[in-house]
C-alpha cells in the first residue's frame, strides 16, 4: 500500500523539484491547448462529458477522504472542506452541473487565484507517484481548467460585478470560518495563521497583518483578471461606437 500508504518515506516531496516542475508544465500545455483548440472543443465536449468530470472531480475527492480515513490522518483541524481550493471544488461541480453563470462569476476567481498559487508553491508532502501528489495536481489542474473552459469554449465572461460578487462570497466565509478554526483548533483560509511552507503570504506581513494584506491583494488580482478575461468589443461593435460618436459631433456642430 506503498503508493496509498499514510508515509511518504518513499514519496517524500520537494518544492521546484524534477516531478513539480513537470506538472506545472503539464498543466501549462494543457491549458494552451484549451485556449487553441476552443472552438474544436466547443464542437466535442458535450453535456456527458462535463457531467463525467463533475462525477470524476467527486470521486477523487471522496478517495481522498477515504485515504485519510484509513491513515488515520482524518482530523477536524484539517479535514473539513474548507480550504478556498476546497471550496472551489465544489463550484467547479456546480458550474459543470448546472452551467450556471452566478457559479462562474466566482469560481473564475477562486479557482484560478487559489489554484495558481498552490501550484505554484504545493503545501504537500508526498511526491509522484503517491495517490496523495496525483490527488493535488488533479484537483488543482481542474480549478484552472473548468472555469477556463467555461471562458474560452462557452462564452462566459466575469463583469465587474462578478468582483464584487467573489469578494462579498469570501468575506462572508470569513466569520464562520474563523469559528470553526477555534473550536476545531484549525487553520482553514489560513486564517489563524501562515502555512508552515514557504508560500506568498510570506510576503504580505505577520499575522494578523497578512488577512488584511490579502484582502488588497485580492481585489487587485481579482480586477486583473476581469480585465484579462472581461467581454471585449468586437471589430464591429467599435466601428459602430466610433460612427455614432461621429454623427453626434456633426449634429451638434
Amino acid at each position: 500500500m506503498g503508493w496509498f500508504g499514510g508515509s511518504y518515506q518513499n514519496y517524500d516531496f520537494t518544492m521546484f523539484s524534477g516531478s513539480h516542475f513537470i506538472v506545472v508544465a503539464a498543466v501549462s500545455a494543457a491549458l494552451a491547448g484549451l485556449y487553441v483548440f476552443r472552438q474544436q472543443l466547443g464542437r466535442l465536449v458535450g453535456r456527458k462529458m462535463e457531467i463525467g468530470t463533475a462525477f470524476f472531480l467527486l470521486l477523487i475527492e471522496a478517495v481522498y477522504h477515504v485515504w485519510m480515513i484509513t491513515t488515520n490522518s482524518w482530523k477536524l483541524s484539517h479535514a473539513i472542506p474548507l480550504e478556498l481550493c476546497s471550496i472551489s471544488l465544489f463550484l467547479a461541480v456546480l458550474l459543470l452541473v448546472t452551467k450556471q453563470k452566478g457559479i462562474y462569476d466566482i469560481l473564475l476567481f477562486t479557482g484560478l487565484l487559489g489554484a495558481s498559487q498552490a501550484l505554484l508553491t504545493p503545501y504537500l508532502n508526498f511526491d509522484f507517484p503517491h495517490f496523495r501528489f496525483l490527488h493535488f495536481f488533479t484537483v488543482h489542474a481542474f480549478l484552472l481548467i473548468v472555469p477556463l473552459y467555461f471562458t474560452w469554449v462557452k462564452g462566459y465572461r466575469p463583469t465587474l460585478y462578478s468582483v464584487g460578487k467573489t469578494l462579498l462570497f469570501l468575506n462572508l466565509l470569513i466569520p464562520p470560518v474563523m469559528v470553526i478554526n477555534k473550536w476545531t483548533g484549525g487553520n482553514y483560509l489560513y486564517l489563524s495563521h501562515k502555512p508552515s511552507s514557504a508560500s506568498l503570504l510570506d510576503l504580505l506581513g505577520p499575522y494578523p497583518w497578512y488577512i488584511v494584506s490579502l484582502e488588497a491583494l485580492a481585489l487587485m488580482l481579482s480586477l486583473l483578471i476581469w480585465v484579462m478575461f472581461r467581454e471585449k468589443p468586437s471589430g464591429h461593435q467599435v466601428e459602430g461606437l466610433f460612427r455614432r460618436k461621429t454623427a453626434k459631433r456633426a449634429e451638434s456642430s
